[in-house]
């Protein structure tokens, strides 16, 4: 099968990285509070390199490449539930949307982790935020995790390994790159 170079060795490390890092925060959160905030601390330099390398990156890690309005995710989201959404060989405008989701989520929940043990330790509102912020975090990586089976399942090719090898399918005509 022939194959191209999709995902760059930074933004493949960012993702594995991020993710390991929110798993491991989500089980030292109630044991462990030293470990949790040095992780809450890596998580939050993790998305900030993010946003750089979605400046300046490699064109299918960049924001440009894969953040779409509001009607194209929904009009994906639309063909999806019909079975003729298109393949996208960077991130489809869901997973656009996703990036953007949990991007921001992320740095919301780290500002909120920081307020709680420093700025605002003791208000009840702010642990509470952050709580609550967690629990939504999970589902929308729950989600994530669907839309990446579902969409490796319709495409007929791995998109976890894509993210471990950095390489996708070759383009075809209807493809969209």
């Amino acid at each position: 099968m022939n194959t191209i170079k999709v995902w760059d060795p930074l933004l493949r490390l960012f993702h594995w990285s991020l993710a390991g890092a929110f798993a491991l925060a989500w089980i030292t959160a109630d044991e462990w509070q030293d470990l949790h905030e040095i992780i809450g601390y890596a998580v939050a330099a993790l998305v900030l390199f993010r946003v750089f390398w979605g400046l300046i990156g490699p064109r299918y890690a960049r924001f440009s490449q894969f953040v779409r309005a509001p009607r194209k995710v929904l009009a994906y989201l639309a063909d999806m539930r019909h079975g003729r959404e298109a393949r996208y060989i960077g991130h489809n405008p869901a997973g656009g949307m996703m990036v953007v989701l949990l991007l921001s989520g992320l740095a919301v929940l780290t500002l909120t982790g920081w307020l709680s043990s420093d700025l605002l330790w003791g208000e009840n509102w702010v642990e509470e935020s952050h709580e609550l912020l967690a629990n939504l975090l999970l589902a929308a990586v729950a989600l994530h995790v669907a839309g990446v089976v579902l969409a490796s399942l319709r495409q007929g090719e791995n998109l976890a390994r894509s993210m471990l090898s950095g390489r996708k399918r070759a383009p075809e005509d209807r493809d969209i790159s």
